[in-house]
């Protein structure tokens, strides 16, 4: 990274979470993440649905790292010294997708490698109507997974649990003092054990979705979902979409429900990325239980006003502009606002005018501007 680019950098990320609470002996990574980067491709401003036999022209588009990019780079907008561990095809495409999280989010992405003659995956997402159709294309993986059997030592690491699979790496890791934060797909199999989960006791916390956390426990109610899976991990999660999220702590058995905030969805894609991102900051933070949830409710709320995975996660300019604006209505509900007074402490004094516009990165205009 250049000098300048550096400075930039520094100026887009005006708070550090973890201001305090860092001594020379912690390790140089906050959060440690390993998965597939895709490149992706997001079409916003149609009014309907592609129809078969016809020519839909979108009103706007951008282009941005997807998959775990989204996480990465919510995390590192956030403050948190973030290392990826990802395959990149040494086609543009990876070219692209490595100097957009290396260069512009600044993060570290020394556990990555550039597979030579493997295509970067890539997914085309159409956002209309308040939902989104995807579709992805994607040669085999390389053989050999990027995530090193011994992971570098960072305070936290993010990991996508599969029916299973158990993951050597998450065992490693957490044997060596970091904290393990998971979330889980849609189970193909049907099964929906979490005896098919072994990674899920070395885990910290563990954010799956309503639907998932009742299969998974067999109840239907997603707050007694919680509380059964409270049972095997310290920290479970439960987000509720429109609702909010729900969670509970099985070491005090402390619980806290946190509302959604209402907000216009343009393109949801990534958002359970940035939840997950804002509950990991919070909680690296040492904040209380309710406000993890108020605030990766609150960044997951902001990013789904803009499009794009990794192109909408906000950072703390637009968590202030948030704060400041939402405080300017007289009809403002005060137990909301109480909700988020805990801001108060942590933002940068001065923000730009609300609502907030980022730039959108494109492959053609990144390549100029290098």
């Amino acid at each position: 990274m250049t000098e300048d680019k550096g400075e930039l950098l520094r100026q887009s990320i005006p708070v550090d979470p973890l201001t305090g609470l860092r001594t020379p002996d912690d390790p140089a990574i906050d959060v440690y993440l390993t998965g597939t980067v895709f490149l992706d491709i997001i079409f916003t401003g149609l009014d309907s649905a592609p129809v078969r036999g016809t020519e839909s022209w979108a009103r706007g588009m951008g282009s941005s790292p997807g998959g775990i990019a989204n996480m990465a780079t919510a995390l590192a907008r956030l403050g948190l010294r973030t290392s990826l561990a990802a395959a990149f095809g040494d086609d543009h495409y990876g070219e692209y997708c490595w100097d957009a999280l290396e260069q512009g989010e600044g993060i570290d992405l020394a556990p990555s490698r550039t597979v030579p003659g493997w295509h970067s995956p890539v997914t085309v997402s159409m956002a209309y109507e308040g939902e989104r159709t995807m579709i992805s294309h994607g040669h085999e993986p390389p053989p050999e997974e990027p995530a090193p059997s011994c992971p570098p030592r960072a305070r936290a690491a993010v990991a996508a649990l599969t029916p299973g699979e158990p993951a050597p790496w998450i065992a490693e890791a957490a044997r060596r003092g970091t904290r393990i934060f998971a979330d889980v797909g849609w189970d193909d199999t049907g099964r929906w054990d979490l005896d098919s989960l072994p990674d899920l006791a070395h885990c910290e916390a563990f954010l799956p979705n309503a639907q998932e956390a009742m299969r998974y426990t067999r109840t239907s109610c997603p707050r007694t979902a919680a509380h059964a899976l409270a049972e095997r991990v310290p920290t479970a999660v439960v987000t509720l979409g429109a609702e909010g999220a729900y969670a509970v702590d099985g070491g005090t058995g402390e619980s806290a429900e946190v509302p959604a905030i209402d907000v216009e969805a343009m393109d949801t894609t990534g958002a359970g990325d940035v939840f997950v991102a804002g509950f990991v900051t919070a909680t690296l933070a040492g904040w209380p239980l309710a406000d993890r949830l108020a605030f990766a409710g609150l960044t997951a709320a902001l990013s789904v006003q803009e499009f794009g995975g990794s192109l909408s996660a906000p950072g703390w300019s637009e968590i202030a502009a948030w704060w400041r604006h939402v405080q300017q209505y007289d009809d403002q509900e005060p137990a909301a606002l109480r909700r988020y007074a805990f801001l108060d402490t942590l933002l940068p004094t001065t923000a730009r005018p609300w609502p907030l516009r980022r730039a959108v990165p494109t492959i053609g205009f990144g390549a100029c501007a290098r």
